[in-house]
């Protein structure tokens, strides 16, 4: 709500080639309190006034040479105006009262002037004006706090499940549960751990902690921007990452493999920088998966089947420093990587299982890639 004050303080510009006319008017809204006026006897100035200043309104009589007043709103009609043009005409005819109305302006006032109805129109119509510019204000607020709100939900679900919530504000209000659910036939999905980072974290300060977690898994985010696969959670030292979901791809398994292997690089470089000689195992497997939003708060794009506790076992189960994979992800892969059986392993929740060790591209082993102090 506009204060008397606000109103008081609205910038105001009086357009009029009568030197009398101009000072009346002055004389009339200063009298009234308003200490923000200012006036110029030439129309053809009054765009570039405007154009510098934001006039709240202008008080514009309509008869004058040269260009009159609605040649001036015509011209104003091409700066932009916050979609509010403020023009309070002034005229002695009648039948010019629509036409004015027509071209722009918010208001008239009648000639001779009376000073009840001048001050009474200019304050109704600068109360107007601030209120319209406290609204855009408002929504410009609005706009801001939702363009945080998309990016912090870009940041918590992939962008194709966040897309499809912000088409569904009712769902978003409700529940996330049973609405964004998906299967995929063939996916691929890796597990990282830290290894043991327990141990590590018992001979650190909670800062060091959280800083080497954050540089390592920054390090992990960037690769997987790059090599597209979708980052799906943390818990704890455990990076979990899916190729070929939200949006299904030829090439997922590819995806998770360079993955891995320039994961090995990250800790490499991650050592070479700092003072530490840490070490990551990483597990993958191929096959079929469920993912979707659950949760009501802190909810998360998750996944679920065969495949994510199979990738997880093939992690928990693997070597440091080394990638394992399944039979059927090593099925999968082409010839420009380099596989090697590590033989049948038995696996908690199933079994026997033939695994392979990713030892690198074709050209470059992994032992040349990963060289711990």
């Amino acid at each position: 709500m506009t204060r008397a004050s606000d109103v008081l303080h609205g910038n105001i510009l009086i357009v009029d080639d009568q030197e009398a006319n101009v000072v009346l008017l002055e004389r009339m809204l200063r009298g009234a309190g308003y200490d923000c006026i200012s006036s110029t006897r030439d129309p053809t100035k009054v765009c570039d006034l405007y154009f510098e200043h934001r006039y709240d309104l202008i008080l514009l009589d309509l008869k004058m040479p040269v260009m009159d007043g609605f040649e001036v709103m015509e011209g104003l009609k091409d700066i932009e105006t916050d979609g509010y043009l403020p023009i309070l005409v002034i005229t002695a005819q009648p039948d010019h009262k629509l036409r004015a109305l027509k071209a722009g302006a918010k208001d008239f006032i009648a000639k001779p002037l009376d000073v009840a109805e001048v001050l009474l129109r200019v304050y109704n119509l600068l109360e107007v004006r601030l209120l319209h510019l406290e609204m855009k204000r408002l929504y410009n607020r609005v706009l801001a706090e939702q363009k945080v709100s998309e990016r912090l939900l870009l940041n918590v679900l992939p962008a194709s499940i966040a897309e499809r919530l912000n088409g569904r504000p009712e769902v978003i209000a409700d529940s996330f549960a049973a609405v964004i659910a998906d299967s995929f036939a063939d996916v691929t999905v890796l597990f990282a751990d830290i290894v043991e980072f327990t141990k590590f974290s018992q001979g650190v300060s909670v800062k060091v902690l959280v800083d080497v977690l954050n540089d390592i898994f920054s390090r992990f985010d960037n690769i997987a921007d790059a090599r597209g696969l979708e980052k799906i959670k943390t818990i704890g030292d455990c990076y979990m990452v899916a190729a070929g979901l939200p949006v299904p791809v030829a090439d997922h398994t590819t995806r998770a493999a360079n993955m891995a292997l320039d994961m090995i690089e990250a800790m490499n470089r991650f050592n070479e920088e700092s003072p530490y000689d840490l070490n990551v195992r990483i597990g993958i497997d191929t096959g079929a998966a469920m993912a979707g939003v659950i949760g009501k708060r802190k909810f998360l794009y998750d996944l679920w089947g065969d495949v994510v506790n199979t990738a997880s076992r093939m992690e928990s189960h693997g070597v440091a420093g080394r990638i394992q994979v399944t039979d059927a992800t090593r099925r999968r892969l082409d010839d420009a990587f380099l596989v090697e059986s590590r033989g049948i392993i038995t696996v908690k929740g199933k079994g026997p299982m033939n695994t392979w060790f990713l030892n690198g591209r074709n050209g470059l082993p992994v032992e040349m890639l990963h060289s711990p102090r």
